[in-house]
């Protein structure tokens, strides 16, 4: 009744093609992930309810599981997928947030990066050096968080495993020509007149939701890590098609930043809610950019897929 079905459900099941298995850096960052109770606020399932929609680009599966094996002979199969969200959902956050040196940040104190953050810091993952190494990972924190101490940020090598394991966490594509399952229990708004007038989107919201936890509320970035947008040639300039490129495909051109994921790619925004975060931007901390339509960023957006190809 129990040791046959399993046996045959792990002969049936496998993981979707395309999926890559965990790197050895990556397994010992489970295995801390683990250890450090991650699994206690952050789950690792997209529901197929519509308000998960923000943390994956379709609702699991029983394939996206096929491929945990036992955690070793001793112990059973370890598939994290947790059962409550004090933390975001953590399934795609490997596409949402793959920036080594935000998620660095972040892992050795979340405030720095999100004010409002509940989450605990890892300081011990770190350690201070006065003259790291050649081969260190420093990371970028600033002065005010190090309580008078003139040593850099260096990484652990559990840092960056455990930094592996989470840049590893990517919802596997399904095979082209296959449906995926659908997001239910979508809200319902009964037309009403004037009412009936789809709003536009809030601006503000989406870049608090997608942009602010590396450009911050005041748009000043942080300093080594992530640029500016105050005052920002990009937001506040003519070139158009560069500012819409690097929200649908990111941005790594500058050694002295971390890498920009594709936000707008990563969160399907259509070109109203890219609209919205391009005028927040062009409007906010000084800046006095013009506005832009949502028919030229349409315009732009094909134009970005089309060069992409």
């Amino acid at each position: 009744m129990a040791i046959l079905p399993a046996l045959n459900n792990q002969k049936n099941n496998r993981p979707l093609p395309g999926w890559e298995p965990l790197s050895e850096e990556a397994v010992k960052g489970k295995n801390l992930y683990i250890a450090n109770g991650c699994v206690a606020c952050h789950t690792q399932q997209v529901r197929n309810l519509d308000m998960d929609k923000v943390w994956g680009a379709r609702p699991g599966m029983a394939a996206d599981y096929a491929a945990n094996k036992r955690t070793d002979i001793w112990r059973n199969t370890a598939t994290l997928m947790g059962t409550e969200r004090t933390g975001p959902d953590l399934t795609d956050i490997g596409n949402r947030q793959p920036s080594k040196d935000w998620n660095l940040v972040h892992l050795f104190n979340p405030r720095i990066v999100v004010k409002e953050s509940v989450m605990p810091g890892y300081p011990w993952l770190f350690t201070l050096k006065k003259e790291p190494g050649k081969n260190d990972v420093i990371v970028n924190v600033p002065k005010e968080y190090l309580q008078g101490e003139e040593s850099k940020v260096v990484a652990t090598d559990d840092a960056l495993y455990l930094i592996a394991y989470l840049q590893s966490l990517k919802q596997t594509r399904l095979p082209d020509g296959t449906a995926s399952p659908d997001f239910l229990y979508k809200a319902k708004t009964s037309p009403t007149g004037a009412a009936s007038q789809a709003k536009e989107p809030d601006g503000a919201a989406l870049y608090i939701a997608n942009c602010q936890s590396c450009h911050q509320a005041n748009g000043e970035g942080l300093l080594g890590a992530f640029p500016p947008l105050k005052g920002s040639p990009v937001v506040n300039g003519a070139n158009l098609e560069l500012y819409v490129g690097i929200i649908m495909n990111g941005y790594d051109p500058r050694p002295e930043y971390g890498v920009m994921p594709p936000v707008a790619t990563n969160a399907n925004l259509n070109a109203a809610e890219i609209t919205a975060i391009m005028n927040h931007e062009r409007t906010s901390w000084g800046n006095n950019a013009r506005k832009v339509t949502e028919e030229e960023v349409k315009k732009l957006m094909d134009l970005v897929k089309l060069k992409a190809k």
